[in-house]
């Protein structure tokens, strides 16, 4: 990959519900030249233990916008169900009420790159909202 004609993205994921790196979540990515083109599907991955995605496809040549989507219900669920299992002596008002484990399915984060830059997009994510910024 030639840093001069392309741009690159990383990402990764803190669960800031339980303070850690959320592990297992799906990411895929896609691009597209120019606001009026069609979205490009490059391919996904998942996070490590450390919440990171380390082998996210290329970004081709002219790429000027990305979008990362975040697969996050079936990790919420996961955790949910492994709550559920190591406390099923919870008080009746702690129970699961049939309430969803996540209000934001997925996230989709859209941004704007330019060709020889770098985009660390962390997402910090909990069952209830996210926030996303450019990293370093």
């Amino acid at each position: 990959m030639s840093t001069s004609t392309t741009a690159s993205v990383s990402t990764h994921i803190l669960d800031t519900s339980i303070g850690r790196p959320a592990e297992g979540v799906a990411v895929h990515l896609s691009a597209r030249s120019g606001r009026a083109a069609d979205w490009q599907a490059l391919g996904g991955s998942a996070t490590d233990a450390d919440g990171r995605c380390k082998d996210l496809p290329a970004l081709p040549e002219g790429a000027t916008h990305v979008r990362l989507d975040f697969a996050v219900e079936p990790y919420f669920e996961e955790k949910s169900a492994k709550k559920q299992a190591d406390a099923q002596q919870d008080a009746p008002a702690n129970r699961d009420s049939g309430a969803p484990s996540v209000f934001f399915p997925e996230v989709a984060i859209t941004f704007a790159v330019v060709p020889g830059e770098h985009y660390h997009v962390p997402l910090l994510l909990n069952p209830f909202g996210y926030s996303v910024y450019r990293g370093s």
